[in-house]
């Protein structure tokens, strides 16, 4: 089967796609260049990512408004959104620190999570799952026991759940946010921290308020999702590539071949599709082009991903054995010269943890649509190792391509209505330009807002 990319929405008439993307545009106002582009290819990508003058992450740009409003609560403390400084660097330091860990520790950890959620499984007949959705409660139990160094109880795990599904079902526009949802989230961080019950030293600089929304932001948001976005990727490229899963199947100690896949996955569907960051000072471009202060420099990872490949649309794990990750055009986790993701080392260990673990029971199969947004959350089908499936996969294969094809037509016109209305909401809450005009970006006074109940 081939590894191309299909649009997200390829049924959906053009017009709609264009309008939905052409809302998002006008978010970003008419200071923004996207980097790499037809005139400024990967190596200005590279030189401008890594630039000390490209360090700001919320304080005037349009997006922040809108990341703030999906974000929330607590999006001012959130590790991705705060500005450079002594308060980014305590948090940066403090989650890194949570983070780590040894290899055996962590790798049995994730093992012992995904082991819990594919016991609850038949195995005695094929099942029909959505792969992020399998695996999102076994990555919040994961999450829990890194802050809380404790078993996580069901009702916390569903609150984890609840909570992250929610942010980025928001984030890709297919599910308006819920504030209630999330702030039972806060109000069970709230009280473990108040009784004493996170065993780690948290920032600092932060007030206990704004503690409960660094816990929640960094550990049970971010990580929870990642790291469900990032399983769900690999299990679906392994599902759509029998081959390759076949050979992982046969030799599930060869990390090699393992760390190729997820090099390839990352490279193919990075899990961010953009980072954007503020200038705070002049950035050429070439001899004839400079960036003002105050540019939005929107950085495309499927656009540098792209480049420097033969093939680069075409999912081959093998192309690693000949590049280094180093060498390439490959920042899954990042520039390390600006604000690199604290997890670059935990997650390949836990992810093929996970991995292993899946394919140690089940053989995988699909024939949905494999983009980098996966908004149909992966589905797939679960084949016990040692049942023959007989003339039953079939039918639920042909079953799985045609509701994907019905679901994309359905939920692109859904994306399109429920984005452009939380567009229009987050720019009459203007979380963060009503935040920074109050907080100037320079100063780092404990400030907290209260979470966001709109």
């Amino acid at each position: 089967m081939s590894g191309g990319r299909k649009p997200d929405t390829w049924w959906l008439p053009r017009g709609v796609v264009a309008l939905r993307v052409r809302i998002f545009e006008k978010v970003n106002g008419d200071r923004v260049v996207t980097l790499p582009n037809a005139t400024h290819g990967p190596e200005v990508f590279e030189r401008v990512y890594a630039h000390p003058a490209a360090d700001g992450r919320s304080a005037g740009a349009g997006l922040s408004d809108l990341f703030w409003y999906w974000l929330s609560p607590g999006p001012e403390v959130h590790q991705e959104h705060l500005e450079p400084g002594p308060r980014y660097e305590d948090v940066a330091a403090t989650t890194r620190r949570m983070l780590a860990g040894g290899s055996e520790e962590l790798t049995a950890a994730a093992v012992h999570a995904v082991a819990g959620v594919l016991d609850r499984l038949p195995d005695d007949r094929i099942s029909l799952v959505r792969l992020r959705d399998l695996v999102m409660p076994a990555w919040a139990e994961f999450c829990h026991e890194l802050v809380f160094r404790e078993p996580c109880p069901p009702h916390a795990r569903k609150l984890i759940t609840d909570h992250a599904a929610d942010v980025i079902n928001a984030l890709k526009c297919t599910g308006l946010r819920h504030p209630r949802r999330r702030a039972r989230l806060t109000a069970y961080l709230r009280e473990r921290l108040a009784a004493g019950e996170v065993p780690h030293r948290l920032p600092e600089s932060l007030s206990p308020e704004e503690q409960v929304f660094y816990l929640q932001g960094t550990f049970f948001n971010t990580a929870v999702v990642q790291l469900s976005e990032a399983t769900a990727h690999v299990l679906l490229a392994l599902a759509r590539h029998p081959g390759v899963q076949a050979r992982l199947a046969d030799d599930p100690d060869d990390d090699r071949s393992l760390t190729h896949v997820l090099d390839e996955t990352m490279r193919l569907y990075p899990l961010f599709g953009i980072a954007h960051r503020i200038t705070s000072d002049e950035i050429p471009l070439d001899e004839h082009t400079t960036l003002p202060a105050g540019s939005v420099v929107c950085f495309s990872y499927p656009d540098y991903h792209a480049t420097g490949y033969d093939r680069p649309d075409v999912f081959e794990p093998d192309r690693w054995t000949s590049l280094s990750a180093r060498d390439a055009h490959h920042i899954p986790f990042g520039v390390a010269a600006n604000r690199p993701c604290p997890a670059w080392r935990l997650s390949p260990l836990v992810l093929r943890a996970a991995v292993r673990e899946v394919l140690r029971r089940f053989r995988l199969d699909s024939t949905v649509s494999h983009t980098r947004s996966i908004p149909h959350r992966a589905p797939c089908l679960l084949i016990p190792r040692g049942l023959a499936p007989g003339t039953r996969l079939a039918p639920l294969r042909t079953f799985l391509r045609v509701r994907d094809g019905v679901e994309d037509v359905t939920r692109g016109v859904r994306q399109l209505v429920l984005g452009t209305v939380m567009v229009l909401h987050a720019r009459r809450q203007r979380l963060a330009g009503r935040y920074f005009e109050r907080t100037p970006p320079g100063r780092c006074p404990v400030v907290h807002t209260g979470g966001d109940n709109g």
